[in-house]
């Protein structure tokens, strides 16, 4: 039945960004670089597979009363899709459940922003819905994504995706951060997660998991996220 679900998301989504045919242009040295060795690595890919198999049929129990909690809370559809960014460049729809309301996107000029950088955060931005703050501050949010890993599009650690609007002001050297597949977790998401503020560190954090990574590595960093998921630490 989810399977089912996943497939039918553009009649169950809001749909405020579309992928595009082709993907922003990226720069020539990181074009004739070679991907990081563990975007094709069978190991990371196998566990990646693994994974989101276990992490689907997590999702399946669960989808039922988040789907209830998020249409009683606040008029708009189940899922939300996001045009994101991938390796080297390549776009994809990234999915998770709803945590903001059905006009976020154009509110979202009207919320500070309390990061610096190339990226969006405000601990108390008021586009969150009640049951948004809670799926947000658990990550059951973000439990869709294990969709996206299945389909080749993520994998279970690496790089936090960024938007069109991020990777279009792109200096140079914040390129590199995109050698790899974008992660549900990472390096970011056990040091801090949206504690984190300055785009500069999060770049900082995901060229150091491409020198560290090793499929032993990303064993780590999921047991880590876990943990810090139960304490519930630095999540909005």
């Amino acid at each position: 039945m989810l399977l089912g679900i996943l497939y039918k998301l553009p009649r169950m989504t809001d749909s405020v960004i579309h992928p595009t045919a082709s993907s922003i242009p990226v720069p020539a040295d990181l074009q004739s670089q070679e991907p990081h060795p563990s975007a094709s690595s069978i190991i990371k890919r196998t566990i990646d597979i693994l994974g989101a198999i276990v992490g689907l049929l997590l999702l399946a129990l669960m989808f039922i009363p988040i789907a209830v909690l998020i249409k009683l809370d606040s008029p708009g559809p189940i899922f939300f899709r996001q045009e994101r960014f991938g390796l080297r460049g390549k776009p994809f729809t990234l999915l998770k459940f709803r945590s903001m309301v059905q006009n976020a996107d154009q509110l979202k000029a009207l919320v500070p922003n309390e990061a610096k950088g190339l990226i969006f955060k405000n601990e108390q931005d008021p586009r969150v819905t009640r049951i948004g703050r809670f799926l947000r501050k658990s990550s059951l949010d973000e439990f869709p994504q294990f969709w996206n890993v299945l389909m080749g599009d993520m994998s279970l650690v690496g790089t936090r995706p960024p938007t069109r609007d991020e990777v279009s002001r792109y200096d140079e050297h914040h390129w590199v951060r995109l050698n790899v597949k974008p992660g549900i977790t990472g390096e970011w998401q056990v040091s801090g997660r949206s504690a984190i503020k300055d785009f500069e560190q999060i770049v900082e954090l995901d060229l150091r998991y491409q020198q560290r990574w090793h499929p032993l590595y990303d064993l780590r960093l999921i047991l880590q996220t876990i943990a810090v998921i139960l304490n519930r630490s630095g999540a909005c």
